[in-house]
């Protein structure tokens, strides 16, 4: 590539930054100096653009490709994606705002024009930024569809990129490092990366202030819904689910009431990925779980004030609400309290086992709190996560009859209704969308690699619809029948099954609470 167009190039995305609020005034220098130092250009620059000389991309990306590959010219990356991903993170960094910059605009915003403007700024400057790869995002699949619950969201997870064998092999060789300890650690603020560990050169976070600790707003790369954010403690601490859990969910919807917020539960297999750092999870979407109706209604004698209901869901979910943050607080940890020691060995609920001498908890909750007109609503979800030799992956996680298209953990987007599934359906639910239509034979089908997990599906998909659909029809139909295995997922994540035996079990333990059905 000549270096006159790479030149050009900087100085579009130095356009880019000032258009974007990445640079303000004065900022173009150093920044033009910066990246022409990473990329190793020594010849004059260009002469300066303004956004008037060209169409200024919604997304940097499209300035950033053609450098990366004039890297690759020149020897200082290999071609694939971790160096790439590596590098251009670095050339954003030489744009990016101090940290302590960042959090004087998030609350000079807030101050003078209300906090939703603040977060939509600093939702806009991650995607600006390139923090959130909006081109990546892009790929992701996403549809709705009716279930007997209402619309069940699903997401194939498109934006996450597989590293080659090489990479890999190159991440095993590097030396260990335990900083930063996990991905959500505020170190990660500005952090070059790895091959293990993604470049945070262009990564600010915002301080909150929760229960009198410190803890950080930031938005989540992968954005698997609007404005996606992670609230993260500022220490390495463990998460755990207690009764200052709640008041943190209380706090922070009073400071942004137009965001929802919810935790990962605090166990394996019913938690979420990171249980070694103190994290929630919320951002601005409302998620079918949200809009499921009360099936029934109860009270408690000590908290007169709370609304608490039944929500008819797959998975066991006590919805409270109350204008007082107190009454919620104070009846979600005893509800928390009873929860933890409490077992129905006749529903294969017990709170604890016995491994190796010592005693393994069972029970927890996912917590998840809004704010509307005035009132809290919090959601708390009961969780257990025992193993049997029927169910070794989960008596309440998806069964093996459901691994075909889900068999992580169902961590706090799921239990809301948002599926988030692996890439690798994309490709094999085209192919059966293929074979409902009839452009693909049957031994076809069997010959694809990955499609042995799902023939006894498409079996019973074939009786049900037959092979002789129209390409939207069948598409239509995978997409539906997708949808209703995940609403079966939920259904085994459910500690009480929606029969009337699980009713029985539910009332009982909310009878052990002090809870009783509501005499209006």
């Amino acid at each position: 590539m000549e270096i006159g167009k790479v030149n050009q190039l900087i100085e579009k995305l130095l356009v880019y930054g000032e258009v974007n609020d990445l640079l303000g005034d004065w900022d173009r220098v150093a920044a033009r100096n910066q990246i022409r130092d990473i990329l190793g250009i020594k010849e004059s620059p260009e002469p300066a653009l303004t956004e008037d000389d060209f169409e200024v991309p919604a997304e940097p990306q499209v300035l950033l490709d053609p450098l990366l590959d004039f890297a690759v010219e020149k020897g200082l990356i290999e071609d694939r994606i971790t160096e790439r991903d590596l590098l251009d993170t670095r050339i954003m960094g030489a744009m990016t705002p101090r940290q302590s910059e960042i959090g004087r605009r998030f609350y000079e915003t807030a101050e003078r024009e209300g906090i939703r403007r603040a977060t939509n700024e600093y939702y806009h400057f991650a995607k600006a930024s390139n923090y959130i790869r909006q081109a990546r995002i892009a790929r992701d699949l996403n549809w709705k569809a009716e279930s007997e619950y209402g619309q069940i969201e699903i997401t194939i997870n498109l934006s996450k990129p597989e590293k080659d064998p090489d990479e890999i092999a190159r991440a095993k060789e590097e030396p260990q490092s335990n900083y930063p300890k996990c991905y959500l650690c505020l170190e990660n603020v500005g952090y070059p990366g790895t091959f293990s560990h993604p470049a945070r050169q262009n990564h600010r976070v915002v301080p909150l202030k929760l229960q009198n600790e410190d803890w950080f707003l930031q938005y989540s790369p992968y954005v698997y819904y609007n404005e996606h954010c992670i609230v993260f403690h500022k220490e390495h601490i463990p998460m755990q689910i207690d009764k200052n859990t709640f008041a943190v969910l209380l706090d922070f919807i009073d400071q942004l009431p137009h965001y929802f917020i919810g935790s990962n539960a605090d166990l394996p297999l019913v938690g979420g990925s990171i249980l070694n750092h103190d994290h929630y999870q919320g951002g601005r979407h409302i998620f079918p779980m949200e809009e499921a109706e009360a099936e029934e209604f109860y009270q408690h004698p000590t908290f007169p004030e709370v609304e608490i209901s039944r929500v008819k869901w797959p998975m066991s979910v006590i919805r409270l609400k109350a204008e007082v943050r107190e009454d919620i607080i104070n009846l979600a940890a005893k509800i928390l309290e009873n929860w933890r020691q409490y077992s129905d060995p006749d529903l294969d609920i017990l709170a604890f086992s016995q491994v190796d001498g010592k005693q393994k908890a069972h029970n927890t909750i996912t917590p998840i709190a809004r704010k509307k007109d005035g009132v809290y609503e919090l959601d708390l979800v009961l969780r257990n996560n025992r193993k049997s030799e029927e169910y070794p992956a989960g008596i309440f996680h998806p069964h093996a009859d459901l691994h075909h298209i889900k068999k992580e953990n169902i961590g706090l987007i799921e239990v809301m209704g948002r599926a988030i599934l692996p890439g690798r359906l994309k490709t094999e639910l085209n192919w059966i969308s293929s074979y409902l239509s009839g452009d693909l034979e049957l031994e076809e089908l069997e010959a694809k690699e990955g499609l042995e997990k799902h023939l006894d599906w498409i079996a019973e998909l074939k009786e049900e619809y037959g092979i002789n659909l129209s390409e939207e029809e069948a598409e239509q139909v995978v997409e539906v029948e997708v949808a209703n295995k995940f609403s079966r997922v939920l259904e085994d994540a459910g500690v009480y099954k929606n029969n009337s035996i699980g009713y029985k079990g539910f009332e009982r333990f909310l009878e052990s609470v002090g809870i009783e059905p509501s005499e209006l």
